[in-house]
């Protein structure tokens, strides 16, 4: 089958993007990821027309911001744990890159805990390592930073539930009002076939966009080993983003 003929009859998208396919992004309500079932939508979506709030630009700008962050280094010294480098692009569903892009990053540490509150998991708090990050895309639609491997940790979902090991990203467009939201997993983790998160997209391949791979180019001799992870905000090959309509 030609990708023409794959495409003829699907509903396409009044902005001319095309559409994911089936089961490539996850649903609102995910029964075996429980707290799906509080925060789904229960009734249609509404259209709201977009005015000042969701077409500003954001008033970040990479000025402020170090072109690849190094989140290894803080408060006079330097995190534990295994220092590795991620990069990739940004990408739009026709390959093309997104320029300006502003990418938040959060994670847990080494030992599987944030920092934050919120996190009263009993493994270690590191005092030099906050978890977070902020990063712009380049001319080409790339990034770059340098961060320590996070641990998996446990949560309530179920019963002996632990999240593989993972990095969030927040990537927002012309206005925070278009904000999309995904994870990062690194490969051969033997938690990704155990996790609700992960297995909310239903399609394999999809699921796959989801795993950054080992990339030596990235790889800093002496430093830290090197992961690509590209991300394609629409269309058919797009990043499997969570809850990504509401936005």
């Amino acid at each position: 089958m030609t990708e023409g003929s794959a495409d003829r009859g699907r509903p396409q998208d009044p902005a001319g993007y095309r559409p994911p396919r089936p089961g490539t992004q996850p649903d609102y309500d995910a029964p075996d990821y429980g707290s799906t079932r509080l925060r789904h939508p229960l009734r249609p979506l509404l259209r709201v027309p977009h005015g000042p709030t969701e077409i500003s630009a954001p008033a970040m700008s990479p000025a402020l911001y170090a072109p690849a962050p190094d989140m290894t280094r803080h408060a006079g010294g330097e995190a534990l744990g295994e220092r590795i480098i991620v990069a990739g692009r940004v990408l739009d569903e026709d390959g093309r890159p997104l320029r300006g892009t502003m990418l938040e990053i959060w994670q847990a540490n080494a030992a599987g805990r944030y920092a934050h509150p919120g996190d009263t998991h009993d493994a270690p708090l590191d005092p030099h390592f906050t978890g977070q990050a902020r990063v712009f895309t380049d001319d080409e639609g790339w990034y770059r930073f340098t961060t320590i491997r996070p641990g998996a940790y446990p949560w309530g979902n179920h019963h002996n539930a632990w999240r593989p090991v993972h990095i969030h990203y927040s990537l927002f467009g012309a206005g925070f009002a278009q904000r999309l939201i995904t994870q990062m997993y690194f490969p051969g983790d033997p938690l990704l076939p155990l996790d609700p998160i992960f297995n909310a997209t239903p399609d394999a391949a999809a699921r796959e966009r989801l795993v950054a791979r080992f990339d030596l180019g990235i790889t800093r001799p002496n430093h830290a080993l090197g992961y690509r992870f590209d991300i394609v905000l629409r269309g058919r090959a797009a990043t499997p983003f969570e809850e990504e309509h509401e936005e």
